[in-house]
């Protein structure tokens, strides 16, 4: 039964990841061609910029700084405060589940990552990237995608295609759903994870209630935007790509806490070796792939991991987000890995030593 309850749970934050990456990837094509202006001759600009872009939710801030730094618009210090500030596909976990403590981790993030892109622009030497021409599938070039431009949505509804039949009844069942059982979504992830510090604190509702605007909204994305968006955009690139992955990396990993605290006491267990298991936090962040993270966000919100080696992850781990640098650059990767690793780790230290 616990098994049935954590699938279902898995499915239900899976949905809503899913949900913010299409809205997020939404509004990465209406912004198109806004990302450069006025930045390429003001470092200050860059960081500011590159630390907005980190905390976007999901990976497409950090491929956006990457696109801008193999431009050469971009420096390292814009870059490595856009992966500092970035969580990658946890983000959109933590908005699901922790959500009060993750808008707290990104204004934090924002900080700390601000505070190191200028230290790097002060310090380091090769502030500008030297590289040929490239291109990144940013969507410069696609048509835009406006919400609510009625002639085309009666139209798009009159010859409505079979992806976009399936898509919206997925999404208004979902919404039924969750509509019918509001607050139940709270009651399952307290049985969960019994020592939750967001159920502690959370209005009764909270959960449901933000899954159902997500949905509303996703909803009216899929309604709105054309054939080539819901083909290319949810279905290739979301659907196809993170449904199966963020499925089975939440459900493995709900998985694993409920059964590790059934036979072992987890929160003495990290207790007493809170440094090691910051080092394991920041070493496993280097791993450039959303899903091995998992694993801190939901033992932050059963109560066993403190919050400064949740945020020492943040810090370290970018999901995909440099996974293009990798390719592009392997220097640039090292480089600013490094620079992830020792903000991290130093920030971690300090707020173990504050008891954070």
């Amino acid at each position: 039964m616990e098994v049935f309850s954590i699938a279902k749970q898995s499915l239900v934050i899976t949905l809503f990841v899913l949900s913010m990456m299409l809205i997020i990837d939404y509004l990465n094509v209406l912004s198109k061609g806004m990302w450069s202006k006025g930045l390429k001759d003001s470092p200050w600009k860059q960081v500011v910029f590159g630390a907005l872009l980190g905390i976007i939710p999901g990976c497409l801030g950090a491929y956006t700084a990457v696109s801008l730094y193999v431009h050469n618009i971009f420096g390292v210090g814009a870059l490595a405060a856009t992966m500092i500030a970035t969580s990658g596909d946890e983000a959109f976990l933590m908005f699901s589940v922790i959500p009060k403590t993750a808008l707290i981790l990104n204004v934090v993030l924002f900080a700390i990552a601000l505070l190191a892109g200028f230290l790097v622009n002060r310090f380091y030497k090769n502030k500008t990237a030297r590289f040929p021409d490239k291109h990144f599938d940013l969507h410069e070039n696609e048509p835009n995608c406006i919400c609510f431009e009625w002639k085309n949505l009666w139209n798009q509804l009159r010859s409505i295609s079979l992806l976009r039949s399936i898509i919206l009844a997925v999404l208004a069942i979902s919404l039924g759903f969750i509509a019918v059982n509001l607050g139940h979504t709270e009651h399952e992830m307290q049985q969960l994870l019994p020592d939750s510090k967001l159920l502690d604190h959370a209005h009764p509702a909270w959960i449901s209630i933000t899954f159902l605007v997500v949905l509303t909204i996703s909803l009216l994305i899929s309604l709105s935007v054309n054939d080539h968006f819901l083909d290319k955009h949810l279905w290739r690139h979301i659907v196809k790509k993170h449904f199966l992955r963020i499925l089975l990396w939440t459900f493995f990993t709900l998985l694993f806490v409920h059964f590790l605290d059934q036979y072992f006491d987890i929160e003495n267990l990290i207790g007493g070796n809170l440094v090691l298991v910051l080092l394991i936090a920041v070493l496993i962040g280097i791993i450039p792939e959303s899903g091995p993270h998992f694993v801190f966000v939901v033992l932050f919100a059963s109560g066993s991991l403190p919050f400064s080696i949740l945020l020492a992850n943040s810090i370290v781990q970018d999901g995909h987000g440099s996974l293009p640098l990798l390719a592009e650059s392997r220097r640039g990767f090292f480089i600013i890995k490094v620079i992830n690793l020792a903000v991290g780790l130093f920030v971690g230290l300090i707020g173990l030593a504050f008891g954070v």
